[in-house]
């Protein structure tokens, strides 16, 4: 069975956005990264997902 995520990522049009694995479109979008993180946890936990947080160049910072 794979591991199904969630990712804070940056948008291209600004700010941060969550968005699930292999998806689209973003769940939601957000300011600020710390907005996002929180509600990335949230529905993380919620959905049983790993949360995947990458930095303003798209690197992965913490998994």
């Amino acid at each position: 069975m794979t591991q199904t995520t969630h990712h804070v990522e940056p948008n291209s049009a600004g700010g941060w956005r969550v968005k699930k694995g292999g998806a689209k479109r973003a769940t939601r979008h957000f300011a600020t990264k710390k907005e996002a993180e929180t509600f990335g946890r949230q529905v993380s936990f919620n959905q049983k997902t790993e949360l995947v947080i990458h930095r303003r160049d798209g690197s992965v910072q913490q998994q």
